[in-house]
């Protein structure tokens, strides 16, 4: 199976070009953003050696449909898909912080609990907490953006307001959407049998509005457990069946990768690709509630840039 690895495209009117862990954008005349979702995979900051093949085209649709389906919270970039794997919007001004929130103890929060601490970002967690358990009301913890080969790096309110990032009256904004897309997610998520533990969101700023940029509640950027025998898992101290990146963490700690110096990434066997890919075809079906149909991939990159120059030409 083709994978998306990497695209050497030279569109009309481009101005630049910014190559992510996972997306390639490109700057159409300063006025929109072609953004194109790979196949790359990354975990702890690392991209990692072999591509997930239709992993891209999964986190564009469900994105996709989730802009759709939260424009009436929050304004988004969106303005066209015209192809499974790219996306064309506004060129906004993002803003240099990612919005984390999170509605469950687990992941990265529970093994920074586990080892002694009692808050993150600047927000207090009480003791007694268990692995997976929810909080009383999801918490934001943001974290800075990092360039490529950088760990973002978690930031508390007050130190985004010392430092100047954003304004106070711009946070306020994000927060309140935040937590409006969130609670919008958790609806929609439960309605399929999935929770929504903990997601990601990006703003930017187009003609001074706040806009909603880049994916939303997707595999990549967001945790789902299945509700369905979340209890029964929780209340005996077992792992909970999830939805998620997680699994690809998981199996990577298993075989001693954190992203660490010195530290080699596990052989990555076609067996090993097929399954990561099989588990992001399930979120999305299981998220969507809508059969996955495959795009053609027998001549991926032609038929991506294709249909970008047939957008740009209309």
């Amino acid at each position: 199976m083709n994978a998306v690895l990497e695209t050497n495209f030279e569109l009309p009117k481009q101005v630049s070009k910014y190559k992510g862990k996972v997306r390639e954008v490109f700057n159409i005349d300063n006025k929109e953003l072609v953004m194109i979702v790979t196949d790359r995979l990354s975990a702890f900051d690392v991209v990692l050696p072999k591509g997930i093949p239709f992993k891209g085209q999964v986190l564009n649709q469900i994105a996709d449909k989730f802009l759709d389906a939260t424009a009436d919270i929050v304004p988004n970039w969106k303005t066209a898909t015209p192809d499974a794997n790219v996306m064309v919007g506004k060129y906004a001004d993002s803003f240099p912080i990612e919005m984390i929130v999170r509605g469950y103890l687990t992941g990265s929060s529970w093994r920074s609990y586990k080892n002694g601490s009692r808050s993150i970002c600047g927000v207090a967690i009480p003791d007694g907490m268990k692995e997976h358990q929810k909080f009383p009301t999801p918490i934001i913890t943001p974290t800075t953006k990092a360039d490529q080969g950088f760990h973002d790096e978690d930031i508390s309110r007050e130190e985004i307001l010392k430092q100047g990032l954003v304004s106070e009256e711009d946070y306020v904004l994000l927060e309140k959407y935040s937590l409006e897309l969130f609670e919008r997610g958790t609806q929609i998520a439960a309605e399929k049998g999935l929770i929504l533990v903990d997601t990601k969101y990006e703003f930017g700023k187009y003609n001074g509005e706040i806009i909603l940029i880049d994916e939303i509640h997707t595999p990549d950027s967001s945790r789902y457990f299945y509700a369905d025998g979340y209890q029964e898992r929780f209340d005996k101290g077992e792992n909970q069946r999830q939805l998620s990146k997680e699994f690809v963490r998981e199996w990577l700690m298993e075989n001693g990768f954190q992203g660490k110096e010195g530290q080699s990434i596990p052989e990555m066997t076609d067996k090993k690709v097929e399954e990561i890919s099989d588990r992001y075809i399930e979120l999305y079906e299981v998220i969507t509630g809508e059969k996955f149909v495959k795009a053609d991939t027998n001549n991926v990159i032609d038929r991506i840039e294709k249909n970008i120059l047939t957008y740009l030409n209309k």
